[in-house]
């Protein structure tokens, strides 16, 4: 079993900056592919960035050379760096955590992200 705690959610001006991070439980995060996805109101949940067990990051075409994804395994920590952050950007965002034992995967329980000035 693998819990999921979000945390560096806020509010934050447009083109302003924030660092989310993501605390898995137990000893498998090294094998776990990590995604950070977004829902925001009246819209499906999107998946803004993942990477794999071994590092590699690959992110949306939306948020592509403003956010960075990356992973600290001695942490059991993912984080997602959002820069030149848009109103658009505002949403709910989850981190998951996907296996081969467990298809779904785990989810987070969210952190909002409000852009506004």
């Amino acid at each position: 079993q693998v819990q999921l705690v979000e945390s560096g959610g806020g509010l934050v001006q447009p083109g302003g900056s924030l660092r989310l991070s993501c605390a898995a439980s137990g000893s498998m995060f090294r094998i776990l592919e990590m995604s950070w996805y977004r829902q925001g109101s009246g819209t499906q949940r999107e998946l803004v960035a993942t990477i794999s067990s071994g590092g590699s990051p690959s992110s949306a075409d939306s948020v592509k050379g403003r956010f960075t994804i990356s992973r600290d395994n001695a942490k059991n920590t993912v984080y997602l760096q959002m820069n030149s952050l848009k109103p658009e950007d505002t949403a709910v965002y989850y981190c998951h955590a996907w296996t081969v034992w467990r298809p779904e995967g785990y989810w987070g329980q969210g952190t909002q992200v409000t852009v506004s000035s």
